[in-house]
């Protein structure tokens, strides 16, 4: 239960984020000229000032340090999943807490660049870092994905990896080309989909209803460990996998849904009409250019 809990808790925050990232860059978006868009790490809370502003990064520490503290308490816990008989889910949650620990410096580095000139950064090399990190996230998640011999936690830990290794590149695109204004409104939906996959890797494993026929919980699980899920057959695997695949497909449409509806709500809000920038431009009046071309060269003949 406590697991399960904890994967809610999860995909809470990042969905939460993900949406805030959403709003905000198609709020900038809409509000500026295409050539003054730049991409920001983090999104000051509209309106507000003193604390208030950093609140995004206030929230992204407390999550982050939560998930810390998650990751070291159940790292002594004995694991029958795993292969072999080293301790190595105390390596996995061991790398896990450094792999968050990194963020929740990341976090607040930020937050002195910010606020204080103790440690000007560049939004440049902030989402370097940032890519870094979620590279990071993407190797660990593939090496934990090998070791498992539970066929859903090791195809959930891949299908992860691949969103983390999304939102790596998506930073260093940013690093690179800081007015991509595609590349910022997609890391916000790496978010979504990766708090939604969260949510989604929950109820896969620990919820009896959403596990795939012909799966279940293995008996021997001790010190609390859950999401002990194991196919018997080959088929029964085979069509636990390509159920999983299925309900990730549909978890992209669904972001992709609300990357739409997130865009067109902020855009409504603005009162904006036009996708390519905040301010519109009136066209031209039609003018007869050979016309005026005649009429210039007669008046130079005279």
């Amino acid at each position: 239960m406590a697991a399960l809990i904890y994967q809610l808790f999860s995909s809470t925050a990042l969905l939460s984020q993900g949406i805030y990232h959403l709003v905000c860059a198609t709020r900038n978006k809409l509000k500026s000229s295409p050539r003054d868009y730049v991409a920001k790490p983090f999104h000051p809370f509209p309106g507000a000032g003193g604390y208030l502003r950093h609140l995004q990064l206030y929230l992204v520490a407390i999550f982050v340090f939560i998930a810390l503290l998650h990751q070291l308490l159940t790292a002594s816990y004995s694991d029958p999943l795993l292969k072999g008989r080293t301790p190595v889910h105390l390596f996995t949650s061991l790398q896990s807490a450094a792999v968050l620990f990194s963020f929740l410096l990341l976090a607040v580095a930020i937050l002195l660049s910010d606020a204080t000139s103790l440690l000007p950064l560049p939004a440049d090399l902030v989402f370097a870092i940032a890519s870094g990190l979620f590279f990071l996230q993407f190797s660990l998640s593939s090496a934990s994905a090998a070791v498992q011999t539970s066929d859903l936690q090791a195809k959930c830990d891949s299908l992860s990896g691949h969103v983390s290794a999304l939102s790596s590149a998506l930073c260093l695109a940013l690093a690179c080309q800081p007015r991509l204004f595609v590349a910022d409104v997609a890391l916000g939906a790496s978010f979504c989909l990766q708090g939604l996959w969260a949510l989604q890797t929950g109820l896969s494993l620990y919820v009896d209803a959403f596990i795939p026929d012909g799966c279940h919980k293995l008996l021997d699980v001790v010190s609390g460990v859950e999401g002990s899920t194991k196919c018997d057959l080959d088929d029964t695997k085979l069509r636990a996998m390509a159920i999983l695949d299925l309900m990730f497909v549909l978890h992209v449409l669904f972001v992709v849904l609300i990357l739409l509806a997130v865009y067109g709500a902020v855009a409504r809000a603005r009162g904006g009409r036009h996708g390519g920038g905040g301010s519109s431009y009136d066209a031209l009046p039609n003018a007869d250019s050979s016309h005026i071309q005649l009429k210039t060269m007669t008046g130079t003949q005279a």
